[in-house]
């Protein structure tokens, strides 16, 4: 029984944006967001494609920041599809929008300390967020937004791609222009998840995430230093929960080009450089982001 809670416990973050409970214990997965992420776009739709792969090198024990003894990697690559329709509508004096978030998750697992081999491609939690706010200032951007992740995904192997549980998710941000050009950015987003119950009667803390961005524009490249902490903010409760809380904090470097008009590409490396395991153990790795952004 405590093996299988382990290796359920080890597919927290694994899922890209839908994992099944090992770090900071939500449905979002940082790094996926980072120069100006806190500036919503014009009145439109957009679709936002978020590749991403992430590269487990170590587990974190429960309760520690040491690694689980043996070998034990894993990787998982994830195509989120994110569709944003900003309506043109105001709300609070921003502009309003609604999105949602598909994933396509292939998650690799070998923990040799928990007995886990296992590989499985499959689509993960989906979001939906009825409400999009983006404010515009003459040097700022602002976004405040709430959604809800479902637990549409299978669950049934360490490798699956659901998380088992319903997400409430909150977010605000902003973004600073440093000039009048506005060629110079900085900016911060914040996540606050609360996590609903699992069948088993398990409820995984809430999760913080802040993702941020220092940028610069050198013609029509943008480049810079980004960055993401993720903490668990809540303890755990129901079976085989501790008192322990998962943390990670991660630096990286980010590019953007434009395609062609209205057609964006960035790409994005980060390092994980701290992180500390809960109740479950915590991966421990590297992601890289490829981000297509199209406006129509």
């Amino acid at each position: 029984m405590q093996r299988h809670f382990a290796a359920a416990a080890v597919l927290a973050l694994l899922g890209g944006l839908a994992p099944l409970a090992a770090q900071a214990e939500g449905h979002y997965v940082p790094g996926v967001e980072g120069i100006q992420g806190s500036s919503v776009p014009p009145p439109g739709f957009y679709y936002l494609g978020y590749l991403v792969h992430y590269d487990i090198n170590h587990f974190r024990a429960p309760g520690s920041s040491s690694n689980l003894p043996g070998s034990n990697t894993g990787s998982v690559t994830a195509l989120a599809n994110r569709f944003v329709w900003m309506t043109g509508q105001k709300l609070l004096g921003a502009d309003y929008g609604v999105e949602a978030i598909v994933p396509v998750l292939r998650t690799s697992l070998d923990i040799g300390a928990a007995a886990i081999t296992d590989r499985h491609t499959g689509v993960g939690d989906v979001y939906l967020g009825p409400l999009v706010l983006g404010w515009h200032g003459t040097q700022w951007d602002a976004v405040a937004a709430a959604g809800v992740w479902l637990d549409n995904g299978s669950t049934s192997r360490p490798a699956s791609p659901g998380k088992g549980f319903k997400s409430t998710m909150l977010t605000g941000g902003m973004t600073y222009y440093f000039d009048s050009a506005k060629s110079i950015s900085g900016s911060a987003l914040m996540r606050f998840e609360r996590n609903g119950k699992m069948d088993n009667g398990f409820r995984h803390g809430n999760q913080a995430t802040i993702e941020w961005g220092l940028g610069k524009t050198f013609g029509p490249v943008q480049a810079g230093i980004v960055g993401y902490s993720q903490w668990q903010t809540s303890n755990d409760s129901g079976p085989f929960a501790s008192t322990n809380k998962s943390s990670r904090h991660a630096l990286g470097a980010e590019v953007a080009y434009p395609l062609a008009p209205g057609t964006v590409l960035k790409g994005a490396l980060y390092k994980e450089l701290r992180a500390e395991a809960g109740t479950g153990p915590q991966p421990k790795g590297t992601l890289l982001r490829m981000t297509l952004l199209k406006a129509f």
